[in-house]
């Protein structure tokens, strides 16, 4: 991947003012997974830092199971789905974390064992709750958070405060 790849598909993603709520600038990355060669670049440049040190990629719903996938396929490692609540028939281990306006749920089915190695990714890191939810849902499973990789860094929400060190490929 090269800084031009990168720079058109950053281009891709758009922002939605005022979606889903009045003061809420949306982050759109349809584009960004419509074009093959831009997904692959960010794909590539999601797992750089991260490559032949993990056995399994933590996906979080639901843009993030895209990019997991993506990865998996890649590198030969396994998917880990991390769902909201409610969404798997046996969860191994479910974390709540606070939202704005209330609390959420993750789960994570029975896939790991003692000292699996897990890369996070999700789309974009916003407030951090999710993610370090994932975290602590990994570590709660035995398995090792050998990093968190996202898409898009909206740094004005101090996201990475709460997260600890996060990749980012692009930075709002």
């Amino acid at each position: 991947m090269t800084n031009a790849e990168l720079d058109r598909a950053q281009a891709l993603i758009t922002s939605i003012p005022d979606y889903p709520e009045p003061g809420v600038n949306f982050r759109d990355i349809s584009p960004l997974l419509a074009d093959g060669p831009a997904f692959t670049a960010v794909t590539e440049a999601l797992i750089a830092p991260f490559l032949g040190r993990f056995d399994f990629v933590g996906g979080l719903e639901a843009r993030g199971f895209l990019f997991a996938g993506a990865i998996a396929a890649m590198t030969g490692a396994g998917i880990l789905p991390i769902r909201k609540a409610g969404k798997l028939p046996r969860p191994a281990a479910a974390v709540s974390y606070s939202l704005e306006y209330g609390t959420a749920t993750i789960e994570a089915p029975a896939v790991l064992s003692p000292g699996d190695r897990v890369l996070l990714v999700d789309d974009i890191l916003a407030t951090g709750g999710t993610l370090t939810a994932a975290q602590a849902l990994v570590r709660e499973l035995g398995a090792e958070v050998v990093g968190s990789a996202v898409v898009l860094e909206l740094t004005d929400l101090g996201g990475r405060a709460h997260t600890g060190d996060v990749h980012t490929v692009f930075a709002d």
